[in-house]
């Protein structure tokens, strides 16, 4: 089920096209187009917002994350009808007129705490491999929620001026981000004690657009050591990314123990660290 407000200009006023997608409705079908009118703003608000810091989608895989926040509503809105529902949803640009939204299939659980507070939880789903993020989309999205109360109209064709609805921008941010891989290769194993050894990998990301992972470049990476019997990695030096996104440099070898290769992450593509790999020295 996706619940979004559709504004649209109907004769001059704000009429909503779309309130909610049934989920007994089937995907692509038509919205519901509703009698012309204007929509009273709905008595509720919204806080408490949680999200996490960032969201790391991949190319095929669905990726769910869960939101929570607080519902506050006037004792005149039943938030137990059958026909109320609340929604997270997030939103790029400007929150009147965003560049794109992403929302969860299904519509907030709510759970009373007072007469007129509860607190909600949904997700927001996102399915890359469906076409729901293009590159450019990668970085900062604001936080948002929203509700409509139907009060018993008919929701494939309602009278818009006794449907409520309230959303509501601004209620935090969070990050979404092309999903990072690194790899590393040390050797040559054996290595002798104080020889050269030589480290070689490669820094990719999802590209939402071809379905593929590509190199990332022009990145710093960090070379890091773990001396067999400790869990504490150090880094040795930094090197950068090629144009395809490989990664090669040289140290000395003096030490059992496990190599890795580690990138700090940007706005758009979350850290991650390679698994170490272990060289034995002789």
């Amino acid at each position: 089920m996706r619940i979004r407000a559709t504004v649209a200009a109907v004769s001059g006023a704000l009429a909503l096209s779309a309130l909610v997608v049934p989920a007994a409705q089937a995907a692509g079908s038509a919205p519901a187009t509703g009698t012309s009118g204007t929509p009273y703003t709905l008595d509720v608000s919204f806080s408490n917002y949680k999200i996490a810091s960032a969201i790391k989608v991949g190319t095929t895989n669905k990726v769910s994350t869960k939101v929570t926040y607080t519902l506050t509503h006037g004792s005149g809105v039943d938030i137990t009808a059958s026909d109320f529902y609340t929604d997270p949803f997030l939103y790029r640009g400007s929150f009147d007129a965003p560049d794109k939204e992403l929302y969860g299939d299904n519509p907030a659980t709510c759970t009373a705490t007072s007469s007129t507070t509860a607190n909600c939880t949904a997700t927001i789903d996102i399915y890359p491999a469906d076409g729901d993020l293009v590159n450019a989309d990668a970085g900062s999205w604001n936080a948002a929620a929203e509700a409509v109360a139907f009060n018993g109209q008919d929701q494939s064709n309602p009278d818009m001026s006794k449907v409520g609805y309230k959303d509501q921008g601004g209620l935090g941010t969070t990050k979404v981000q092309r999903y990072s891989k690194l790899t590393v290769n040390a050797g040559p194993e054996p290595v002798a004690k104080g020889k050269t050894l030589t480290a070689t990998g490669k820094l990719s990301r999802a590209n939402w657009e071809d379905g593929l992972y590509h190199g990332y470049t022009n990145q710093p990476v960090k070379l890091q050591f773990r001396k067999a019997g400790t869990t504490t990695y150090t880094t040795v030096k930094t090197v950068y990314s090629d144009s395809y996104g490989n990664v090669k440099t040289t140290t000395t070898a003096n030490y059992d123990g496990y190599w890795r290769f580690s990138f700090a992450g940007t706005s758009t593509t979350p850290a991650v660290n390679a698994t170490g790999d272990y060289v034995d020295v002789q």
